[in-house]
């Protein structure tokens, strides 16, 4: 079975994790100085949050899968469509194992598909994932529009 995953940027990760503990009336699986994670059933969600330093909000969205042949199948659908898609295998980001593949949607949306496959006791790498604005099927920037209200 798979599930939804949301990294969110926080600037301070303390108050964070009070706020979504009290949203999810559950308290993180996983606590470290810069990131949090929790792994509801109810809903079927991964929330990681961290404070790494990039712009705060939504960092990008995701699925993990259960296994890898499920990952294969996501990564299979993604080039089927047509998109590009960055694959790692056997990286470490967000304090674990696992292998990925990321992918830009037509709105500019990172996606991240992954299979995790083991803890780690460093956060790892942030993701590396190539500039693909400049490529023909890239998407293109969302336009802007006006503040309501």
């Amino acid at each position: 079975m798979k599930r939804l995953h949301l990294h969110v940027s926080v600037p301070e990760i303390q108050p964070a994790i009070a706020f979504y503990s009290t949203l999810f009336d559950a308290p993180p699986a996983v606590v470290k100085d810069d990131y949090a994670k929790w792994m509801l059933d109810d809903p079927r969600v991964n929330l990681a949050i961290s404070s790494r330093a990039r712009a705060t909000g939504i960092d990008h969205v995701g699925v993990q899968t259960d296994n890898a042949a499920e990952l294969s199948e996501l990564a299979a659908r993604l080039k089927a469509a047509g998109a590009e898609t960055f694959d790692q295998e056997a990286t470490t980001c967000c304090y674990a194992n696992s292998d990925k593949s990321w992918v830009t949607d037509t709105a500019g949306v990172r996606w991240e598909t992954f299979f995790t496959h083991g803890e780690a006791t460093a956060y790892g790498e942030d993701e590396v994932i190539p500039d693909m604005s400049g490529a023909c099927c890239a998407p293109k920037p969302a336009a802007v529009k006006p503040a309501c209200c």
